[in-house]
């Protein structure tokens, strides 16, 4: 099967949990330079690091690529006709390259333990010397591999470096070369029988026909690995992009001591998938313009890799914010029904999911919100038990007490009104605009009253809105209390 043809790249994460914003922009970019080429996108779970994977995570890491609208081609999840694309399904085939390597001389069998070899690394740290691996005058034979795994001890495989300087060619950063006495005979097999992550990605790329890589800067330093690899196998090299480091606000790399850093954390925070791509594409990337905010198909089209960038990109939570308002100020109610609907379905919220009407009133009622959680810090009481109002001090003494109770005077008036007012938007207006005018009380020393009685607190959506999704008998019992409990 002839897959050289186009662009052939792939996202390949481990399964160790929800998908990092870092990984989730690598997803990103190869999602978007494969749909603006015409070319293929694959997804290949990397997981012969068995005691990093986490159960659950490959379905993790699918429902978080799905959230944020990517799709591939090939892969775990639809297929394909390469597969396996589980790498813990392929270790025949790792087997396979290995024992060529090691026919060819090329790779050859270590015995160390761990303690020997820190022990080895101690004296050269001593000379005052960069520690790299010795390679035995004579390889090891497969006798002397099975004589030593007889013996009790760790058995690897490493590959012998040819000793010449490498050179890589990449998109973003340009030509990198390592000089050959950098470079140590790594391993390719552990002693547990599993590939290391350089053998495995470099068989995988070849036989899936990758030919286009794209990924994190930090994996730019092992490169020089997988060509050797590709060179001593017969593969052909790939292009490579790596993309620049993403850092928090302070210049250090991005991690969790400021805050979540997956992609799930940020769907279950309430943001919208639309933000959350259109954020991430500009880590690293600039489209050229003054307009920021794209739409998934929009990047589709105008992904150019020609314009990432060197610089390590600032993840800025306060722009994320900003898009996100901006988005969800423009998507359709449709749209914001489904977002706001499936942040439910993750969250415990006091909101009636399944409630179509009651939810579209929440989006309404709380335009202008700048994440699903804000609606739920807004509105969220209007849905617990009535016991669960708690006063807050500062609002009862600002809005109740000031003026000689005045506050308290507007509930005792506006209670038996309310009682006798049919629970529609227009009657409620009218009985508060007409309040307002026989009072000579301003709407704020009528609404407020209200809003505290049924909240304990002077924040929530417009009163009319509080009122209707708060219903008439929680609404006079909220009065009733509030008037009872008056200090």
């Amino acid at each position: 099967m002839d897959v050289t043809t186009s662009i052939r790249t792939r996202f390949a994460p481990s399964p160790t949990g929800h998908l990092h914003v870092g990984s989730a922009r690598t997803a990103l970019f190869c999602h978007l330079l494969a749909r603006s080429t015409g070319g293929t996108f694959l997804l290949r779970i990397e997981d012969t690091d068995v005691a990093r994977h986490v159960e659950g995570a490959v379905e993790q890491i699918i429902e978080d690529l799905r959230w944020l609208g990517l799709d591939w081609d090939e892969g775990v999840g639809v297929g394909g006709p390469l597969g396996p694309y589980r790498q813990s399904e392929r270790l025949d085939l790792y087997n396979e390259y290995i024992h060529r390597l090691l026919v060819a001389g090329r790779a050859y069998y270590v015995f160390e333990t761990a303690e020997e070899l820190q022990a080895m690394r101690e004296t050269a740290e001593a000379d005052k010397r960069t520690f790299l691996y010795p390679r035995p005058d004579v390889l090891p034979t497969g006798e002397d591999a099975r004589r030593a795994a007889a013996e009790g001890r760790p058995v690897a495989i490493r590959f012998a470096c040819p000793g010449v300087d490498v050179m890589i060619h990449d998109e973003v950063f340009g030509d990198v070369t390592v000089p050959a006495a950098q470079q140590e005979d790594f391993i390719i097999r552990k002693a547990d029988g599993w590939p290391t992550y350089h053998l495995a990605n470099v068989v995988d790329d070849a036989l899936m026909g990758v030919n286009f890589i794209l990924r994190g800067q930090e994996f730019l330093g092992q490169t020089w690995r997988h060509k050797l690899l590709r060179e001593a196998l017969g593969f052909p090299e790939p292009r490579y992009a790596h993309l620049p480091l993403i850092m928090d606000m302070a210049g250090r790399k991005l991690s969790k001591r400021d805050g979540d850093v997956d992609i799930f954390s940020f769907r279950k925070a309430g943001y919208l998938p639309e933000a959350m791509v259109s954020f991430i594409a500009l880590l690293g990337w600039s489209p050229g313009g003054q307009k920021e905010i794209y739409s998934l198909p929009e990047l589709r089209s105008m992904f150019d890799i020609a314009r990432l960038g060197k610089a390590n990109a600032k993840f800025d939570r306060e722009k994320l914010l900003a898009f996100n308002t901006d988005v969800a100020a423009s998507a359709g109610e449709d749209r914001l029904l489904a977002a706001f609907q499936d942040f439910l379905s993750i969250n415990d919220t006091p909101f009636p999911a399944g409630d179509e009407a009651v939810c579209r009133h929440l989006l309404r009622a709380n335009k202008g919100f700048r994440t699903f959680e804000d609606i739920v810090f807004k509105s969220g009481i209007l849905f617990e038990d009535d016991q669960a109002v708690q006063y807050d001090p500062k609002a009862v003494q600002k809005v109740l007490d000031k003026a000689d109770g005045e506050g308290w005077r507007v509930l005792g008036e506006l209670k038996p009104l309310l009682a006798d007012c049919a629970w529609e938007e227009a009657a409620l207006e009218k009985l508060v605009a007409d309040y307002c005018q026989t009072s000579g009380l301003g709407m704020g020393k009528v609404a407020q009253p209200l809003r505290v009685a049924v909240t304990g607190r002077t924040i929530s959506p417009a009163l009319t809105d509080t009122l209707l999704l708060l219903g008439k008998a929680a609404t006079l019992a909220r009065i009733d209390r509030c008037l009872n409990g008056r200090p």
